[in-house]
């Protein structure tokens, strides 16, 4: 369902494309996150032991625009996956005000698992469309993520 807005026809455009493009990740999202949960992490504490798995060691500050998500959670998330075991903070060295968190032994199997049952469910979901069409949406998304707008003009 597209929107019911009566604008012009580039406005009507980009809205209904807005409202299906959050739709289709809010569903995907959705179907993804049943799997995450079955594996014992919320979508967010996945995407922590996920970036810790594939990028190393992160600072709090540095992981929290890879899973987007606020300072304030970062650190509920963290203190929730270090309570498990799943992660440890260490100091940096020299600034004893940062710490860098980092996988545990046990935190590298359970993600590393988990994550081997991810990928294929995203596989899976994303077999709707064509190789091609997957790299279209990528380059796509992409696109639309990095624009930049000019500021609208003020009148009146």
């Amino acid at each position: 369902m597209g929107t019911h807005y009566q604008g012009h026809a580039a406005e009507v455009r980009a809205l209904d494309a807005l409202i299906k493009l959050v739709r289709c990740a809010a569903s995907l999202q959705g179907r993804l996150e049943i799997g995450i949960r079955e594996e014992g992490f919320t979508q967010s504490q996945f995407g922590v032991l996920e970036a810790l798995l594939h990028l190393g060691p992160l600072e709090p500050c540095e992981l929290g625009p890879k899973v987007l998500t606020s300072r304030p959670n970062m650190v509920l998330l963290v203190d929730q996956l270090e309570e498990r075991g799943l992660v440890r903070r260490v100091p940096v060295p020299g600034d004893r005000r940062r710490v860098r968190v980092e996988l545990t032994a046990a935190g590298r199997r359970a993600i590393g698992k988990a994550f081997q049952r991810h990928v294929p469910r995203v596989v899976k979901e994303f077999s709707a469309l064509s190789a091609a069409e997957q790299d279209q949406l990528g380059r796509l998304c992409k696109r639309l993520g990095r624009q930049e707008t000019e500021p609208q003009s003020r009148t009146g």
